[in-house]
């Protein structure tokens, strides 16, 4: 009876350089992705209307895009 919230990051490829690698990263809340990175787009994408306000924010923001970009790389 309360709010569930919780996020992850995963690296996608099907390569064995790597040279196709995808990192995304969710926010999910109750259950629900709200918000995604996905390195494929190159920026965060709202899936509520919460998460939408977010992706504004942090998109608006070249600190956070470079570091979200980079970490394809890491």
């Amino acid at each position: 009876n309360g709010y569930y919230w919780s996020a992850w990051s995963k690296c996608f490829h099907s390569s064995r350089d790597f040279s196709d690698m995808v990192y995304v990263q969710n926010y999910i809340f109750n259950k629900d992705v709200f918000i995604q990175f996905n390195s494929t787009v190159g920026e965060y994408v709202g899936y509520t209307a919460l998460g939408v306000h977010n992706a504004e924010i942090y998109n608006k923001d070249p600190n956070i895009l470079q570091q979200m970009r980079a970490s394809v790389e890491t």
